[in-house]
């Protein structure tokens, strides 16, 4: 069995806080911590939080994994960069991110600019990845009138997006 001890990752994850490691220490945030500097969370947001750290922690000890397992050559630094893990912050920024643009995308959806057809089709062609010649084949209709109504759903798309 693995010695969790020395991976960031398995020190996080068997622990009951929240762990940090730097270079010379290991600090550990416990739920009593968490609350006492955060009196307006609750523990259910100190449970998400640490779920959050064991999938970026688990991340970056696959990406390590990725790295040590493949011979690079300098001269080929994409690779490199290819293969660096995201920083904590980093990945946490962009988890954030994610969520902003499915919650806004979600808004769009939902805010009844686009006509029914308009969306079914937008949600086909972008969600489900059809091409817009396949939603033609499967609504039996032309394939300019999918691109007519894709093109439009994606202008209504800027402009909503142009609000924020």
């Amino acid at each position: 069995m693995r010695n969790y001890k020395s991976s960031d990752y398995g020190i996080n994850k068997y622990s009951e806080g929240i762990v940090y490691k730097t270079a010379n220490q290991i600090i550990e945030i416990s739920l009593a911590d968490y609350l006492k500097a955060n009196p307006d969370k609750t523990e259910q947001d100190f449970r998400e939080l640490k779920a959050l750290s064991d999938e970026i922690y688990l991340e970056q000890d696959r990406t390590e994994n990725r790295i040590t397992q493949k011979t690079l050559s300098l001269e080929n630094t994409k690779q490199i960069e290819d293969a660096t893990a995201l920083t904590i912050e980093e990945n946490y920024i962009e988890k954030l991110d994610k969520q902003y643009i499915s919650l806004a995308f979600k808004e769009f959806l939902k805010d009844g600019s686009l006509t029914a057809v308009q969306k079914r089709r937008f949600i086909m062609h972008v969600f489900k990845n059809l091409s817009m010649r396949k939603i033609a084949e499967i609504e039996k209709v032309h394939f300019t009138s999918v691109q007519e109504s894709v093109d439009s759903a994606k202008r209504k798309l800027k402009k909503f997006f142009e609000k924020f």
